[in-house]
């Protein structure tokens, strides 16, 4: 109703969490806090950092409470971090967007584009800042939110409106100076596409970001992902060897200016580009701090170096291993990797044994070969259960929180139809070994924490 202010409705409050001690409860609405009034999770991200709170709460029959607080530097309130608030729809149609290449008759909420900076600051999602309002970026600014996350493609105007296909979006350059200029930390991202923002292209976008370092804390590049439902969308062409090649030399060259410069190497590919060329994966101190984890970039040279510390550590722990054989179920980028990590397993416990299976996409199509796009009716028609004692699986091969693969097969069916159990597995190799030697690890506790978000339809 116009006029009547907005409230922010509590979904949840977290067990022994300072909230609930002091009988607030789902369903109960947060007003403010020291005076403030509270609309969003940014709000209370921004105004509860104090130590010294003074809450507003409105309980559902209209009573309302003020809640004085004293907490320790850091503490939160208790609050579950689901959005309250609308998300904001991703108003571009970018040539290479994978949601445009899905199928029909998929769960609602794979279908959701967002573009939300709440959810960046939140979730780690990247945007493109084409929807941003000047009161939104004032507000990123005031609040001092940050990194922010952002889908840069190209800083050629011209590309840029071409490939996301909004006239809004050659201005990328001016809305990352304006943060720059605030000293709001950023990390972008480029989708690279052949023939369309690649070679020379490339270099420009990396140059122009480089000069807003250190705001800009890294840079990564990725290859566009292609199904087979790419029918009436925009022709493009697949990274192949050699585009790969080039496509790490450039980066590369990125990097040693950097490096020189800085310190620091900035720009990095993802793996994907390392295994397309047909070239090792980098060390560890390749990714620094590895920063852009989350966008594909190191995670295989990371897993390696927690599989060996796990086992450093878990030697001290486990002298005799119970004999098994063990099902892991992945995406073909990453067999690799695992084959590696469970052949080190084996030679420090000769009684565990493994056998590593890479799941042809045939849902989306062979090109797609990462664990988290895997569909459970493709696993089931490629693993007949019957060669292992147990299987493993990547927690980014189902919803955030579930057990769902993408086409809502779970993982109890996968356990029903072989009669073993199946077990989700957090993507850490350091997880991974205890998980296999039956030791506790703190990522038991921590699965299910809040790395991701699939938004409600």
């Amino acid at each position: 109703m116009k006029g009547v202010p907005m409230k922010y409705r509590i979904e949840a409050v977290r067990d022994n969490s300072i909230l609930e001690e002091m009988g607030v409860e789902a369903g109960d609405f947060l007003l403010a806090i020291n005076g403030n009034p509270v609309l969003d999770e940014l709000d209370i991200e921004f105004f509860a950092a104090d130590e010294n709170l003074l809450v507003e709460i409105e309980k559902p029959d209209g009573e309302r409470w003020e809640l004085e607080i004293e907490k320790d530097p850091g503490e939160d309130l208790g609050l579950t971090e689901k959005p309250s608030y609308q998300i904001r729809r991703c108003s571009n149609g970018c040539i290479f967007c994978f949601i445009d290449q899905m199928p029909p008759g998929m769960r609602d909420t794979l279908y959701i584009k967002d573009d939300d900076e709440r959810m960046s600051f939140l979730y780690g999602n990247y945007i493109t800042l084409t929807n941003l309002s000047e009161a939104e970026k004032e507000r990123i600014v005031r609040y001092h939110i940050m990194p922010i996350n952002i889908s840069v493609h190209t800083t050629n105007p011209k590309l840029r409106r071409q490939m996301l296909h909004n006239r809004f979006a050659g201005s990328v350059m001016d809305d990352l100076q304006f943060f720059q200029k605030h000293e709001i930390a950023m990390n972008s991202q480029i989708v690279l596409c052949p023939e369309v923002n690649d070679g020379e292209e490339l270099t420009r976008t990396l140059g122009d970001l480089a000069g807003l370092y250190p705001q800009m804390r890294s840079v990564s590049v990725v290859p566009l992902g292609m199904t087979k439902f790419r029918k009436g969308l925009t022709p493009l062409k697949s990274v192949n060897r050699e585009k790969a090649r080039e496509t790490i030399a450039i980066i590369e060259a990125c990097q040693r200016e950097m490096m020189a410069d800085h310190g620091v190497h900035f720009a990095y590919p993802a793996d994907e580009f390392f295994l397309l060329a047909e070239m090792p994966i980098p060390e560890a101190k390749y990714y620094e701090d590895f920063t852009q984890l989350e966008n594909g970039v190191g995670m295989l040279a990371a897993f390696e170096q927690e599989v060996r510390s796990g086992l450093t550590a878990s030697a001290q722990l486990v002298q005799d291993a119970t004999a098994k054989k063990i099902g892991i179920i992945t995406g073909v980028l990453a067999k690799p990797m695992l084959q590696k990590a469970c052949e080190a397993i084996h030679a420090a416990f000769p009684s565990i044994t493994f056998e590593v299976t890479a799941i042809q996409n045939r849902f989306f199509g062979k090109a797609i070969t990462v664990a988290g796009l895997i569909t459970g009716r493709d696993i089931l028609s490629q693993i007949d259960g019957n060669t292992c004692d147990q299987y493993f699986l990547p927690e980014n091969m189902v919803k955030f929180g579930t057990h769902l693969f993408l086409d809502d097969v779970t993982t109890e069916d996968l356990s029903a139809k072989w009669g073993k159990p199946v077990t989700i597995v957090p993507v850490d190799g350091r997880a991974f070994v205890n998980r296999v030697l039956g030791v506790p690890d703190p990522a038991d506790e921590a699965f299910g924490a809040v790395s991701g978000y699939e938004p409600e339809a």
